[in-house]
């Protein structure tokens, strides 16, 4: 029983001192400590910084829309001012605008040709929207993973450090070896959760982006199938 208490309390004190230790180091001082696998966990958070910051921005841009923008170009085609029409799309430079000047351009022609050509602008334009998402999808996935490989190869230093010592269990060596290997998995998380936050942020923006699309696709066709009024 006193064996028992004896290594309690010493354990106690070796956790305790880990303890004082973390709270006297530094940012850097952790950094250094997970081992080289923090390198390419601080290169991913950079990546994910700049992937979301310039995707919001361009979704942002994208989805400014001028509520009465179908309703001019309504009135153009009706009164036969395809020029005005075309220049409002042009100054107006968003997805939406683009799909519909492809569908002016194809005026005349069948009805099938002009949805096929809106069609193939949109698919364009949300292949634009999501470029660089798989990346930062992978990077929500990835991190945490290479978080834990960190975890498992320091355990695994930290065992063979205690196999190099003898093979006694020695409270320091194992307490030090699993705070370092907890360094990568904190790291890994710290990078993959906002990746997977903000991959499905700026998934349900284009979503709802592709939703206007589709909404001002139709309101374009009817335009052209609606008889004009005298």
């Amino acid at each position: 029983m006193s064996i028992l208490l004896q290594a309690t309390t010493e354990g106690a004190a070796v956790v305790a001192e880990v303890a004082e230790q973390n709270q006297s180091m530094g940012l850097g001082e952790l950094f250094l400590a997970g081992g080289w696998l923090m390198w390419p966990l601080l290169i991913l958070g950079g990546i994910t910084i700049f992937i979301f910051t310039e995707r919001f921005i361009a979704i942002r841009k994208a989805s400014q829309w001028d509520m009465d923008f179908m309703n001019r170009i309504r009135d153009y085609i009706y009164e036969g001012k395809i020029a005005a029409a075309v220049d409002l799309c042009k100054r107006t430079d968003t997805p939406i605008a683009r799909m519909i000047i492809k569908g002016i351009e194809r005026i005349g022609r069948p009805m099938s040709d002009v949805q096929t050509s809106i069609e193939n602008v949109a698919n364009l334009e949300v292949s634009r929207l999501e470029n660089g998402l798989p990346f930062l999808a992978t990077i929500a996935g990835g991190a945490p993973m290479l978080g834990f490989l960190g975890t498992v190869i320091g355990m695994v230093q930290a065992f063979m450090d205690m196999a190099a010592a003898g093979g006694t269990v020695d409270m320091s060596i194992l307490a030090h070896g699993m705070y370092v290997a907890m360094i990568t998995t904190v790291a890994g998380l710290i990078v993959g959760i906002p990746a997977f936050f903000g991959y499905n942020y700026l998934v349900a923006r284009i979503e709802k982006l592709v939703f206007q699309m589709e909404s001002n696709s139709i309101a374009f066709m009817d335009i052209l199938n609606q008889p004009v009024e005298k």
